[in-house]
């Protein structure tokens, strides 16, 4: 389900995570305009992509699939965050290629 969390950008509810127990139908737990509470799971920068949550309790998971709870136990190391670099167009990243050859 795709939901408009106000950034320029909608988020995704992926069908497993519209709610606690399994989802048949999607129109069977959200319709068409409605306000819903979600929580934001991932963002993906460079693929402009927002994976939302309406579950209650959601752990969040790395790529690695355990939790970050977990891995915070083992590695007392800060998370190193990459710049984020400026959102361009397909055209201008087209330019800034052929400009680096």
């Amino acid at each position: 389900a795709f939901v408009d969390i106000g950034v320029h950008q909608d988020g995704l509810v992926h069908i497993s995570h519209l709610a606690d127990a399994f989802v048949k139908d999607p129109h069977d737990v959200v319709k068409t305009g409605e306000m819903v509470k979600v929580k934001v799971l991932e963002i993906d920068l460079p693929r402009k992509r927002i994976a939302l949550s309406m579950k209650k309790e959601a752990p969040v998971e790395s790529k690695s699939g355990k939790s970050e709870q977990v891995q915070a136990k083992r590695s007392h190391k800060p998370k190193q965050v990459k710049a984020p670099t400026p959102a361009q167009g397909s055209m201008a990243n087209a330019l800034a290629k052929a400009l680096n050859k």
